[in-house]
């Protein structure tokens, strides 16, 4: 692996699952603008793997999947300009991606750390999830493309003009997550269930998940609101930077 970072780490598994874990744990998992350059470069690593039949991303951390972006990253105009693109590629990579995969929702799982988990075709939460779309309180354009998919208007809706806290048996209710497990053992079901998945002959779960997709449309409604949310904050008010010198 090429990506210059002890950030983010990318392992493999027997039965041809990998897992991109992130591995920040002291700042909660918060991504930054080098995390995301190596989370893209893992993710275009497992899709040309001829080996790899499933993705799970998770992280080293039970106590949250991520917090969401690094508000507290030292940018410049330009690179806060440059760190949206990077989440909304990250967005439209996991959804295009061309293989299943799974996100391991232990924890906190806020904001940027939910999209990239939505994103993924399938998730486990762990009993101890707190799942957030803050758009609404912080003004980001970005959840509807991917949430209307997952769980219908009506419940994106609510997810998204409230803002609320989301635990696991209510993210199970919902429709956000489909399996629950103990906190400490996110990962491992996570796994268990991608290994599940990867049994299957990959040819006819590739085709499948493009028929799915095709005919949802989320990939254009992903790249859409990527547009968007760049745009935001490019000319809009954005997320908070550095002033230039």
């Amino acid at each position: 692996m090429s990506a210059n970072t002890d950030l983010v780490s990318l392992s493999e598994v027997e039965g041809g699952v990998r897992i991109i874990r992130l591995e920040r744990d002291e700042a909660r998992n918060a991504l930054n603008s080098e995390m995301l350059e190596a989370i893209l470069e893992y993710l275009g690593t497992v899709a040309a793997d001829p080996e790899a039949r499933a993705l799970v991303i998770s992280s080293n951390d039970h106590l949250g999947l991520s917090a969401g972006a690094d508000v507290k990253e030292d940018l410049d105009e330009a690179e806060s300009i440059r760190r949206m693109q990077l989440f909304a590629d990250v967005y439209d990579t996991v959804v295009r991606f061309p293989k299943p995969t799974l996100a391991a929702c232990h924890g906190s799982v806020v904001g940027g750390g939910a999209e990239i988990a939505i994103a993924c075709d399938l998730r486990v939460a762990g009993g101890n999830l707190r799942m957030k779309f803050p758009g609404a309180e912080l003004g980001v354009p970005v959840g509807p493309a991917r949430l209307v998919t997952l769980c219908g208007l009506s419940t994106a809706k609510y997810l998204l003009l409230t803002s609320r806290n989301v635990g696991a048996e209510e993210a199970l209710r919902l429709g956000l997550v489909h399996r629950v497990a103990p906190a400490a053992r996110t990962e491992d079901a996570t796994v268990e269930l991608a290994t599940e998945v990867a049994s299957h002959p990959p040819e006819a779960v590739a085709r499948l998940k493009r028929m799915l997709h095709e005919w949802d449309g989320v990939e254009e409604r992903s790249a859409s609101e990527g547009a968007g949310q760049v745009e935001w904050q490019r000319t809009g008010p954005g997320l908070p930077h550095s002033p230039s010198d």
